[in-house]
């Protein structure tokens, strides 16, 4: 814990009032810094004048953040430089700290080259092929590279990204609870849940075509909202939700069904499962780390995912909250701070530990 840096600075491209998992996991990680008493500055798109993101308008872009960004970087004399996104800020905070030839660390939350490829009229391969390669250079200057699971740091080091080690996440089991467990008004149970972001590389058609009993309902919003509400009238969509009535949603669901084929790790299992309601996944990257590692099992995984989702109906609830206590943010912000690396210095002089030695939550460990 002495070795931890007293300023770190975090810069992001993703960040209040955008809603998503990665502004979500940052939120906290400030937080909990923050109440052991390091000062964090977060420098993200708000601080700057925008435009919004071709593909998720609701995401906004900071506009020529070059001279701003190095100022205040310099003005708040960080000991740690941590670059969360590869956005424009990204870049010119990796910029900044090569020039002045200090060391830092990124983090990989988005597989963009996939979330690219399922919208440009290009050949799939070729679109992942550049788009990754573009992505190790960006990460290849930094001293570590986060990942959210150990089946994503093997995926990152088979494409050649190197010094990649584990930064879990958590979820906040105060916020959620199943204590707001109740009945789903005008929805027939058993409830099958979604909730996320609507777009193209959630997969969401998969689980909207599904022959289910009872009822299907979405939490969130995005680009697709509209066309899916034409395409599925029975399915109940109840746009954006937060705080309580986001906790409400979870508990009172019978299974959440995640049918994310791209994400990387999915906060929305933790907290549903926080709510004591069990997942049901394809046995992909992500659900496999979380669920995979449960005895006894907490959801179900399956190529099927209709069969995964009858077999989480089965499942014990207590098990599911049970289980979620295991992803403390506590651990996972030890795990982010011993990551890091000091910024005196020549960049990429550190030595990064190997990742298996990092502290891993009790649901991660084989």
């Amino acid at each position: 814990m002495t070795n931890w840096p007293r300023r770190v600075a975090i810069v992001s491209d993703a960040w209040h009032p955008q809603v998503n998992g990665v502004v979500r996991s940052l939120g906290q990680l400030v937080r909990e810094m923050r109440g052991q008493g390091i000062e964090v500055e977060l420098f993200g798109p708000d601080r700057f004048a925008t435009l919004p993101c071709p593909f998720y308008p609701e995401i906004r872009l900071a506009l020529w953040p070059k001279r701003r960004l190095h100022r205040m970087l310099r003005e708040f004399k960080p000991d740690a430089l941590h670059i969360a996104t590869e956005g424009p800020l990204g870049l010119s905070a990796r910029r900044w700290a090569m020039r002045q030839r200090y060391a830092f660390t990124t983090s990989f939350h988005t597989r963009f080259p996939e979330y690219l490829a399922a919208r440009l009229p290009l050949p799939r391969a070729l679109t992942e092929r550049v788009v990754y390669r573009w992505m190790r250079g960006f990460h290849g200057a930094a001293s570590a590279v986060m990942a959210a699971t150990p089946s994503l740091i093997g995926e990152l080091r088979g494409r050649g990204f190197a010094n990649v080690c584990l930064w879990t996440r958590g979820v906040d089991t105060k916020g959620f609870h199943p204590g707001l467990r109740g009945e789903p008004g005008g929805t027939a149970r058993p409830v099958f849940l979604y909730a996320g972001r609507l777009a193209v590389e959630k997969n969401i058609e998969a689980f909207l075509e599904l022959d289910l009993p009872g009822s299907k309902l979405v939490v969130g919003d995005g680009p697709d909202r509209a066309g899916l509400e034409r395409r599925f009238p029975q399915v109940r969509f109840a746009g954006m939700l937060s705080g309580e009535a986001l906790t409400r949603a979870y508990a009172s669901a019978d299974v959440l069904v995640f049918p994310s084929r791209t994400d990387t790790f999915g906060l929305v299992m933790l907290e549903a499962l926080a709510c004591g309601t069990p997942v049901a996944a394809y046995p992909v990257m992500g659900p496999r780390d979380i669920l995979g590692a449960a005895s006894p099992p907490v959801g179900g995984l399956d190529e099927d995912l209709q069969a995964a989702a009858l077999a989480a109906l089965q499942v014990d609830r207590s098990l599911c909250r049970r289980f979620a206590e295991g992803f403390s943010w506590s651990a996972a912000t030890k795990m982010f701070l011993g990551n890091l690396v000091p910024m005196a210095g020549r960049r990429g002089i550190a030595t990064r530990r190997n990742y298996r030695n990092a502290r891993i939550p009790s649901g991660l460990r084989a």
